[in-house]
């Protein structure tokens, strides 16, 4: 059978519109294995055109449809049909499985890598997203993603050392090796489908080394916590108020920088004095009593319109990031006005001074909503621990005035 022409297509499009009756045309041979066809229907006001992939197997006509003349002309569905259909069928696959075969470029798997986190509520899609767009414009976004090399990686990752930001070097290297790893494995995850196929053999940047892990030790002795506290209080500088605020109830609770940061109305139970979280860093829920000088300085908030307790300086409508909390703190130590310490550096502190006050290390542990490993707290215990969470703020709060008062009673003498 000859193969089509425009012109033959157009002239059936006004049989069909004429006699209003449903016309098949075919694109040259295969009869018996399968080939390109357009399926021409009269509607009431219009007549439909579509380009299918037809196959027979098993003595059954299966159809899949690539797409609409005349949006799709007649050389697209060729292409198409021969890319991704034609190979197919002489082996005598079904055209139902059938999908893009072009190797996925640079931009497609980290597009599909972000999306895989923002589907999946990781909170670190955002910043996973604005790391990749840069390395994907200086790799070649419309590169095959199956032809970056290790030292290509190497080269965007050593003047980022070289310059002495080696945590950044080593979140630059985390990210593209979790791209990758995604990849290999997200062609056979059946349970997702991702637009294009990228034909990985190998993760580039699996043999990169990582950088070693400085643990910190760092916590603030009970003269070092009232130091910063008070000046958080009273600062000597103009700062944003709600960022003093945040990094108080962080002091106060020892909860994640991230989740004090994003603390919104909702989350917040004045009657009970309980800020409860949906959905946490380890994807769990978490709901922990306050201490009773949390509960007032959080009383003390009047949340904004869009109902954030710390929001951001610059745009109101979203909540301060963990990240400008990190460099309000660094700003201040800099300057030699409070005790060196990072955010992380809090909630340790939290842990050791609440230890010293005589709560138990299981419910310093629930209280900070650290994953719990052992086989009986991760799948048999679903008590929530409400009483004991209680009992043991109000042991800390009771520790925390009385090393407020007894500074501010050492000051006035």
């Amino acid at each position: 059978m000859p193969s089509l022409t425009d012109g033959e297509i157009r002239r059936a499009l006004k049989q069909v519109e004429t006699t209003g009756k449903q016309l098949t045309l075919v694109d040259g041979e295969g009869h018996g294995t399968g080939r390109l066809i357009l399926v021409m229907k009269p509607m009431p006001t219009r007549v439909t055109a579509d380009w299918m992939a037809q196959q027979w197997r098993d003595a059954k006509r299966l159809k899949k449809k690539l797409g609409s003349y005349p949006s799709m002309p007649l050389s697209k569905a060729r292409e198409l049909f021969n890319r991704d259909f034609a190979d197919m069928i002489q082996k005598g696959r079904s055209i139902k499985i059938a999908g893009d075969t072009r190797p996925g470029t640079v931009a497609d798997l980290f597009e599909a890598y972000v999306a895989h986190l923002k589907e999946g509520g990781k909170s670190s899609w955002k910043e996973a997203e604005k790391g990749l767009n840069k390395i994907a414009d200086t790799l070649g976004r419309n590169r095959p993603a199956r032809d970056i090399e290790p030292d290509e990686i190497t080269a965007i990752i050593r003047p980022i050392y070289e310059r002495g930001k080696r945590s950044m070097a080593d979140h630059v290297r985390s990210y593209i090796r979790s791209a990758f790893s995604w990849g290999l494995k997200s062609e056979h995850d059946y349970r997702s489908t991702a637009a294009r196929r990228f034909r990985l053999t190998y993760n580039p940047a699996a043999g990169i080394p990582t950088e070693p892990k400085t643990i910190g030790t760092r916590w603030l002795s009970e003269d070092e916590f009232v130091r910063l506290y008070r000046w958080l209080e009273c600062p000597d500088t103009p700062v944003h108020p709600s960022y003093a605020r945040a990094v108080q109830i962080i002091m106060l609770t020892g909860q994640r920088v991230e989740e004090i940061a994003r603390l919104h109305v909702d989350q917040w139970d004045a009657k009970e004095r309980i800020i409860d979280w949906t959905k946490t860093k380890n994807l769990q829920p978490h709901a922990v009593p306050v201490p009773s000088l949390a509960a007032e300085l959080i009383q003390s908030i009047i949340p904004n319109e869009y109902g954030w307790f710390f929001p951001s300086a610059k745009d109101p409508s979203k909540p301060v990031s963990h990240g400008t909390l990190y460099s309000f703190i660094w700003r201040q130590r800099d300057r030699g006005v409070i005790p060196h310490a990072t955010n992380r550096d809090l909630r340790r502190t939290f842990k050791t001074l609440a230890g010293k006050a005589g709560i138990p290390k299981e419910i310093r542990d629930r209280l900070q909503n650290h994953a719990l490993q052992d086989v009986s707290s991760k799948h048999y215990d679903r008590w929530n621990y409400m009483v004991e969470k209680r009992a043991g703020m109000a042991k800390w709060d009771k520790f925390v005035r009385a090393m407020l008062a007894k500074k501010r009673l050492k000051a006035a003498a």
